[in-house]
């Protein structure tokens, strides 16, 4: 009786013990697995790393990376390892001739093309001769005393925050953002003084906290606390903590000490953290992203600093930053050392305060024109 036909049973190859034929290399008796190399991370990736890594702030990083981005484009997207010296000075050069721009921004560009091609590419370049803009000597936007009591009675918005935040950075002679992350823990009020903690190139200093904001700070701080305290009861209450402090002091971020002293009125989500599952709650597999309650955003003052000047109507370019240079003036102006001033100020070398001594009452305003002697 004849038999049916029954194909041969296909079996899968079995590679001997201790032996994977994907890469040769051995298993320990381990079933053999394809093993995928991850992907290398791409170029602006590596960037935001490095400057991360070397703790570079928020704004140098978004700018590099723009400057980067810009450089790549500019040259039809060719990558940075196939060129050098000729496509840099193309671009520096045209963003001096057809960009017009600021000697300042130009050399912002060529020290993030630096900082790709030696920190990230590690490729040492030959000296780069571009068409540089030459970069003015400027003196700097000084208010006297009565114009500055103009402006500041001037400022509104913010519950009176903004007020409050004009009145230190005149009084205390700080920039806007060292102002803004002012945190609780950084104000004694029983030595009448506030630390900077991480200003400008990564150095604190310790700068006068002005009499008359003494009860002023500390109803804004009780006001902290009462508004921490409803969102640590709504399951919230975190505040971003620089470096690995989060690592090392695990509850810290969920403390009053470390709160913003001039908090925002929502919160946020920092832009630059990876997704996580600590914070609120997602939907599913859904990770969540942490919430936090940032300070204020610096283009609110600004604007309130703005409208202050036009309502005040001062004919001067002014700023926040103007309040900073008229505490500097008025205190040389009334006596006190430069190198103190130098202290308070933060300036790594006194030439660069020595600046403000050009409009005292000793530079040209201190000359007689000869035309009032005819």
């Amino acid at each position: 009786m004849p038999t049916s036909y029954r194909p041969p049973v296909q079996r899968a190859s079995v590679a001997p013990p201790g032996f994977s034929g994907t890469d040769g290399r051995e298993a320990d008796g381990q079933a053999p697995s394809t093993v995928v190399a991850p992907k290398p991370p791409r170029l602006l990736d590596q960037v935001r790393t490095k400057l991360r890594v070397l703790h570079y702030s928020k704004r140098t990083e978004e700018a590099y990376v723009n400057w980067i981005t810009r450089f790549i484009l500019f040259h039809d997207t060719r990558h940075p390892r196939e060129m050098g010296r000729v496509e840099i000075e193309a671009f520096l050069g045209d963003l001096a001739v057809r960009g017009k721009v600021a000697a300042s921004t130009q050399n912002q560009a060529f020290a993030a093309l630096l900082f790709l091609y030696r920190t990230v590419l590690e490729i040492e370049l030959p000296p780069i001769d571009a068409v540089r803009a030459k970069r003015p000597e400027r003196l700097p936007v000084v208010l006297t005393v009565e114009e500055v009591r103009r402006l500041l009675a001037e400022v509104r918005g913010g519950g009176g925050l903004h007020r409050l935040m004009a009145d230190l950075m005149y009084g205390s002679g700080l920039r806007l953002l060292e102002c803004l992350r002012v945190r609780v823990k950084d104000i004694d009020f029983e030595r009448r003084q506030i630390v900077v903690r991480e200003g400008k190139g990564e150095k604190d200093r310790a700068v006068p906290l002005p009499h008359r904001l003494d009860a002023a700070l500390r109803k804004q701080v009780q006001c902290v606390s009462d508004l921490h305290g409803k969102d640590v009861a709504a399951g919230h209450g975190r505040v971003w903590l620089p470096y690995a402090l989060k690592q090392k002091f695990p509850n810290a971020d969920r403390e009053l000490a470390w709160q913003y002293v001039f908090p925002s009125n929502r919160l946020s989500v920092d832009p630059r953290e990876e997704w996580s599952g600590v914070g609120v709650q997602g939907s599913g597999d859904e990770a969540a992203r942490v919430l936090r309650r940032h300070h204020v955003d610096e283009s609110n003052v600004q604007k309130a600093v703005r409208q202050a000047v036009l309502a005040a109507g001062l004919t001067k370019k002014v700023s926040c930053h103007t309040l900073r240079h008229s505490f500097a003036t008025h205190l040389l102006e009334s006596g006190s050392d430069i190198r103190t001033v130098q202290e308070l100020l933060g300036h790594a070398d006194v030439s660069t305060t020595m600046i403000y001594t050009h409009v005292l009452q000793r530079g040209a305003c201190g000359v007689q024109s000869p035309l009032d002697r005819l």
